[in-house]
Formats: structure tokens, sequence, C-alpha cells
């Protein structure tokens, strides 16, 4: 009954602690006026997940660190102790008589309710999670996004422009100061802040998978499909993901991109990436060079 009342409190404390951050997410978490510029990628021996950007990615590093790893950590101690236990109390020369107990209906049903409840527990903000993700507010601008081998293409819709552009990565000896090396490219995409993006996602060749982890987004390019995500990106700043599906020989040198800008800053962006990218020509010539070789 204890164990029943503690994890029945802990599915309380999980319902309110999801509908907050919900809201959260509905509110955009904070006003993008107040908002610093973020530099989305992993730090040299970091641990833990990276830096939110969106509601999503908020809610998604507090279900892993507030309630997964405690969950998680318990179970893996509680396993670790029995084991101790067992080897101690029930070796041959503690115990040289054994036990000739073949069954408990306490211990069968507590291995059987107790995951149960602690299942239950971790759904709620599963699913919640889920319908966040799936539920796609009305979009203030819709990206198309085309994985290729070994770069990504963006197009920008008719009302922005009617434009796109291969983003391929920088070779080291193109790298300026503030690049980082596997992670920046020649073109990004640039997004305004506090706007609702919706991503158009597909592939021209195999399967790719599109990621920015500090977005919260995640979803694979697959030929002959067109897939579908969203972020709303409460933080200006530069926010990159990588590749996450095994596509080939240059699977490593394909990163992604996205500069988050305020309004004015993106209109003066796209009056510029108008012209820039109205006659691109593509592939450019990256399409033809081994990146890995590039890069050395």
């Amino acid at each position: 009954m204890i164990s029943g009342t503690i994890i029945f409190s802990g599915v309380k404390t999980v319902w309110s602690r999801a509908k907050a951050s919900a809201a959260a997410l509905g509110a955009g978490l904070m006003a993008p006026s107040a908002l610093a510029q973020e530099i989305g990628h992993a730090e040299p021996g970091q641990m833990g997940m990276m830096k939110a950007a969106t509601g999503i990615a908020e809610y998604i590093n507090w279900f892993h660190d507030a309630l997964l790893m405690p969950i998680i950590s318990v179970i893996s101690l509680f396993v670790l102790g029995l084991l101790i236990y067992v080897v101690v109390k029930f070796n041959a020369k503690a115990n040289p008589v054994p036990s000739r107990t073949t069954h408990s209906t306490v211990l069968e049903l507590a291995w059987s309710i107790i995951p149960v409840m602690i299942l239950v527990v971790i759904a709620i903000p599963s699913f919640r999670l889920l319908n966040m993700q799936l539920t796609f507010p009305r979009a203030d601008l819709t990206l198309k996004v085309t994985g290729k081998q070994w770069y990504w293409a963006y197009d920008y819709p008719k009302e922005e422009g009617d434009f796109g552009f291969d983003s391929f990565i920088k070779p080291e000896k193109d790298l300026k100061a503030g690049d980082l090396r596997m992670l920046s490219v020649d073109n990004e995409a640039v997004v305004p802040v506090g706007k609702v993006v919706r991503l158009q996602i597909t592939s021209a060749d195999v399967i790719h998978s599109f990621v920015i982890q500090s977005f919260g987004a995640r979803i694979d390019a697959v030929p002959g499909r067109l897939n579908e995500t969203w972020f709303k990106a409460d933080r200006e700043g530069m926010y990159y993901g990588q590749c996450s599906k095994l596509c080939g020989k240059d699977h490593a040198y394909m990163p992604i991109a996205f500069r988050v800008v305020g309004e004015a800053q993106y209109r003066a962006w796209l009056s510029d990436a108008k012209k820039k990218f109205a006659h691109a020509a593509a592939p450019n010539e990256f399409a033809e060079i081994n990146a890995a070789g590039a890069l050395r």
C-alpha cells in the first residue's frame, strides 16, 4: 500500500508538471524581446542535454532530467542492492540447505503491479509530449528541407520570395573566426524569432534524419515521402544539428545550421537572399567533392 501511495503521488506530481510545461509552451516560455543570443551546440566534455531554445525542447529536457533519470537511477540501485543481497545471503556457504519455496503471491503481485504503475507515471508526460510535437499550430513560415548526399537544400515559400539554396559543410580551410569545425555551413537557414516554423522534410536519394537538438526537432527525411515537424524558437542565436541516419560515406559531413534573428534582421536577410539565390546554380562545387578529403 505504501508503494502504491508513492506511485500515485508521483503520477499526480508528473501530471501537474506536465500541465505547467504545456502552458509554458503555449505562452512561448518568455518574450522574444527579452532573450539573449544563444549558440546551440554541444560543448567539449558536456554532460546532459543541449540547452533548449523552444518549449518542446524544454519539456524534453525536463522529461529526461527530472523524471526518467531519477526513475532509472532508483531502479538500477535497487537491482544492484538486490543482487548483492542475494549473493551474500543465498550463496552455498551461507545457505547450504536451499529453500524449497516455489511460490509467493505477494511477490508476484508486487513485481507485476509496481512496474505497471511506473510505466503509467512515464506514459502521462510521454503522451503529452507526443501531442505537443504532432499538434501543429498555425505556421508563420513553412520551409521545405530536402536531404541529399551529402548536404541539405532549403526552399522558402512564395510568400517569402520563392527561392532556395543548398547548404554544404565548410571545409577547414574556409573556416573563419566564430565558425565551428564540422558544424558551420556555407549557407545557413534563417528564421525569425518567436514565430512558428513548419518544416516539410523529404529526401532526394536515401534516408536521412533531420535533427536540431536545441529545437527538440527530429524527423526522418525519406525519399518519396513528405514528413513534417515544427518549432518556435524563443531565443535569437545560432543553432546546429546533424544528419542522424547512416546515409553513406559522407554522412558525418552534412550538418544543419539555423540562424534565429529578429523580425527586422530577418526581412533584411530575405531581401538579400532573394537576389543572391534567385539564379543559384545547384549543385555547387562541394557536391562533387569527397567531404572527408576536403576536410583534411
